[in-house]
């Protein structure tokens, strides 16, 4: 069976790249944020946030100046998690890291559109001042606290600068008290509601938040299957061996793809002589059905050249 996490994928501005797998690394560990931006994730995100200890901020910030020197048109993306709009961190984390080589700022705990609305102001001006290219730094706010969620749509459509949203779950669960699992009632809301939040603002399908398990590959799996099965486009990761699993589920199937092709090739000699409402094996296929599987065609193909790049 199809998924619309899927099927949704890359549909919002710009026609971004798939961003299925997105792998944290604390940009004070130099070996780990060095291996980060080498990985088969779509994007690697320098954390300058909650993995830096208050007194390791300033040579964070100095260790990810380093890494994006000379980095361009390369992949993994980088991507920057900086410290939250609210507190005295964000502006020098801002001050540092804004530079040729960097591909989107992170942003946690994002709770209102008018912080992602000042934090595209500041891009705007740091960008002219350092030569980078205007309006290329894109923004990934993540909702992690129930004022956040409740505003997502709002946070999603602040700024054409937005990519998509990330749901935070550890945050989150602090905030509301729920137990921090993804298969929680209220969480699958929360989830919920964020995919919609990005439908509703015409940008990328969103990020699940990361599996915190680092030895269950297979809870990982299905948590990742779950959430595609919701709307989301990939997953966070928090360590490399995590990725391949992530990819794996947020990719179409070859039994995927070759559904997919039969459909649209039947419906497509269907309406040549003249029917919009056919039987594919078992299945009814209509227009609505047969536009699915044209997008998941599409999906597989942009995910065989994502993969195919170095």
């Amino acid at each position: 069976m199809t998924s619309d996490a899927l099927l949704d994928a890359g549909g919002g501005r710009g026609r971004r790249p798939l961003l299925r797998s997105l792998l944290f690394a604390p940009a004070s560990h130099e070996r780990h944020a060095s291996k980060a931006l080498i990985s088969r994730a779509d994007a690697a995100i320098l954390d300058l946030e909650d993995s830096v200890a208050m007194d390791s901020k300033a040579a964070a910030r100095a260790a990810v100046e380093k890494l994006l020197l000379g980095r361009a048109e390369q992949r993994p993306l980088a991507f920057v998690r900086i410290n939250g709009m609210a507190t005295p961190q964000a502006y020098p984390d801002l001050l540092a890291v804004v530079r040729p080589g960097l591909d989107a700022i992170v942003v946690p705990k994002v709770e209102s559109a008018q912080q992602v609305a000042s934090l595209g102001w500041l891009l705007d001006q740091l960008e002219q001042e350092r030569g980078v290219t205007p309006g290329s730094v894109a923004i990934l706010p993540i909702v992690e606290t129930a004022r956040g969620v409740a505003a997502a749509t709002e946070i999603a459509a602040a700024s054409p600068r937005v990519w998509t949203l990330n749901f935070g779950i550890g945050d989150f669960a602090v905030d509301t008290g729920m137990r921090p699992y993804t298969g929680h009632p209220g969480v699958a809301v929360a989830r919920t509601l964020v995919v919609l939040a990005c439908r509703v603002a015409g940008v990328d399908a969103p990020i699940d938040t990361a599996h915190l398990d680092l030895d269950g590959s297979e809870s990982l799996a299905a948590e990742a299957e779950e959430a595609r099965r919701l709307g989301f486009q990939g997953k966070a990761c928090i360590h490399p061996d995590q990725i391949a699993v992530v990819l794996r589920a947020f990719s179409p199937t070859p039994e995927e793809v070759a559904r997919a092709r039969c459909v649209v090739e039947a419906f497509d000699r269907a309406v040549g002589l003249g029917n919009a409402s056919i039987r594919v094996g078992a299945d009814f296929v209509d227009y609505p059905v047969a536009e699915r599987a044209r997008r998941l065609l599409e999906l597989a193909a942009r995910a065989e050249y994502e993969d195919g790049r170095p």
